[in-house]
C-alpha cells in the first residue's frame, strides 16, 4: 500500500508538472522571443533618431561616432542619400538573425540585427530554471508523499496487527491513536471489541472454575458412597447408600443447572422459602464419613424450624464449601450453629483450628486469595452463591474461625422495575 500512495502522488505530481510546465515554456519562449524583438525595434528607432539629429545639425555621421550607440551583440546599418553605407558591429550569420528597420526624416534607413543566439540562450536559461524547480516539485512531492503514506500505512499495519492479536486470542486494547479520524474510529472499534473479548474470555473462565469447585465437593460425596456400597454386602446398606447417592446425582444435576443460569443472566435466581434445618442435616450427613476417616467430628446446634429464603441448592453449596474448608485448612470439631438475628437466620460454621491468618483478613474471599495450597476460589464462589439469593457470607472471627451465613427469612417480591424487595406483613 506505502509503494501504490507514493506512486500515485507521484504520477498526479509529474502530470500537473508536465502540463503547467510545458505551458510555461512555451509563453516563456514566446515572451523572450518578443521581448528580443521589441528590444531590436527600439534599438532601430533610437539610432535612427540619432543619425536624423546629427543629420540636421550638420555634424559628421560615421561608424566610429554610432559604435557606442550600438549594443556588444549587435550589428547596424545606416544607409543615407548619396552617402555609402556605414556599418557598426560584427555582422552575425545570415539566417539567424533578429532583425528590425526604421526610417528617418532625412531619407536615411537604419537596421538593427541581432544573432538569435541570445535568445536561445535566454530561452536556455529559461528552461533549466523550470527544469529545477520541477525536479525540486517532484522531490519534495516523493517526501510527500513518502510521509503521507507512511502516516496512513503504519496505521494499518498496526491495526492489522492488533485485530490479529484479538484473533490469536490477545485481547488486551492497545490504546492507540494516530491522528487521523477514520483510523482513529477503526483503533476505537478493535479496542471496544478487545474489552469485550476479554470480559468474554474472564467470564468463561471464571465459569470454568466455579463448575470444577463446585462439581468436586459433590463428586467427592457421591464416590465415598459408592465406596461404601462396594465394601458391603448388607442389601439395607446398600440401599440406604444408593438413596443417598442419588441424592448425590439430584445436586449435581442441580449444580449444572445453576451454573448455565448464571451463564446466561447471573441476576437469575430461584429463591424459595425452605426449611433450614433439611439442608444442614443433608450436610451432617455427607460430610460425617469424610471427617470420620481422619478423626474428626461435624455436629450441630442452635435455634430449630427455622425458615430462610434462598436456593436451597445453592446454600447447601455454600455450606458444602465452608464446611470442606474447614476439613482441609481447620481442626477438631466443626460446629454449625443456627440463631436470629432481626429478620435474617443465620448458620455459623466453625472449628478448633488456627483460623484464618492475620495478613489475610477479609481479603480470605477474594478469588486466588488462599491461606494454603488450594484454588483459592471455594470461599469466593460461596459468598457469589450467597449474594445471588439475597444473602451474605462474612467472616466474623478470625481466630477461632467464625464464618457466618446471612439467610433472610421474609419472602421477596418483584418491583415494577424488577428489583426485590421485602414482603410487609
Amino acid at each position: 500500500m506505502r509503494r501504490r500512495l507514493i506512486q500515485s502522488t507521484l504520477a498526479v505530481v509529474l502530470v500537473v508538472i508536465a502540463v503547467f510546465g510545458l505551458s510555461l515554456v512555451i509563453v516563456e519562449t514566446r515572451t523572450i522571443s518578443n521581448s528580443a524583438q521589441e528590444r531590436v525595434d527600439s534599438e532601430a528607432l533610437r539610432l535612427a533618431s540619432i543619425v536624423d539629429s546629427r543629420i540636421l545639425g550638420a555634424e559628421d555621421v560615421t561608424a566610429d561616432i554610432l559604435r557606442n550607440q550600438v549594443g556588444k551583440d549587435q550589428y547596424a546599418i545606416i544607409r543615407m542619400p548619396n552617402r555609402p553605407p556605414i556599418t557598426v558591429g560584427t555582422k552575425p550569420p545570415q539566417g539567424d538573425v533578429i532583425q528590425s528597420s526604421a526610417d528617418g526624416e532625412e531619407g536615411e534607413r537604419v537596421t538593427v540585427q541581432e544573432p538569435r543566439s541570445a535568445v536561445t540562450r535566454e530561452v536556455g536559461r529559461t528552461l533549466l530554471i523550470i527544469g529545477a524547480v520541477a525536479l525540486l516539485a517532484v522531490v519534495a512531492a516523493v517526501l510527500l508523499a513518502v510521509r503521507q503514506a507512511n502516516r496512513l500505512a503504519s496505521p494499518l499495519t498496526d491495526l492489522a496487527e492488533t485485530a490479529e492479536r484479538l484473533g490469536s486470542g490477545d485481547p488486551r486494547p492497545r490504546h492507540k491513536r494516530y491522528g487521523v479520524p477514520e483510523l482513529d474510529r477503526v483503533a476505537d472499534v478493535l479496542d471496544s471489541s478487545a474489552e469485550r473479548i476479554a470480559r468474554m474470555l474472564t467470564a468463561e473462565r471464571r465459569l470454568a472454575a466455579d463448575a470444577s469447585h463446585q462439581l468436586r465437593t459433590p463428586l467427592t460425596a457421591l464416590s465415598m458412597r459408592l465406596e461404601e456400597i462396594t465394601l458391603t454386602d448388607d442389601p439395607d446398606t446398600v440401599k440406604e447408600e444408593a438413596n443417598v447417592a442419588l441424592t448425590q446425582v439430584e445436586r449435581l444435576t442441580d449444580v449444572v443447572e445453576r451454573l448455565l443460569t448464571n451463564a446466561r443472566d447471573p441476576r437469575t435466581g430461584s429463591a424459595v422459602s425452605f426449611d433450614l434445618d433439611e439442608v444442614i442435616q443433608q450436610q451432617l450427613a455427607e460430610w460425617r464419613p469424610a471427617y470420620r476417616n481422619v478423626g474428626r467430628a461435624i455436629v450441630s446446634s442452635g435455634k430449630r424450624h427455622l425458615r430462610a429464603v434462598g436456593t436451597p441448592g445453592a446454600v447447601a453449596q455454600v455450606l458444602a464449601a465452608l464446611i470442606e474448608n474447614s476439613l482441609m485448612h481447620g481442626g477438631g470439631t466443626v460446629a454449625l450453629r443456627t440463631r436470629v438475628t432481626g429478620n435474617q437466620a443465620v448458620v455459623e460454621v466453625t472449628d478448633e483450628g488456627p483460623g484464618v491468618p492475620a495478613d489475610l483478613g477479609a481479603r480470605i474471599f477474594e478469588r486466588a486469595i488462599s491461606g494454603r495450597n488450594s484454588t483459592g476460589i471455594g470461599l469466593a464462589v460461596a459468598r457469589d452463591l450467597a449474594e445471588a439469593d439475597g444473602g451474605r457470607l462474612e467472616l466474623l472471627q478470625s481466630q477461632p474461625p467464625v464464618f457466618g451465613l446471612f439467610l433472610s427469612r421474609t419472602p421477596l417480591l418483584k418491583k415494577p422495575d424488577g428489583e426485590d424487595q421485602p414482603t410487609v406483613r
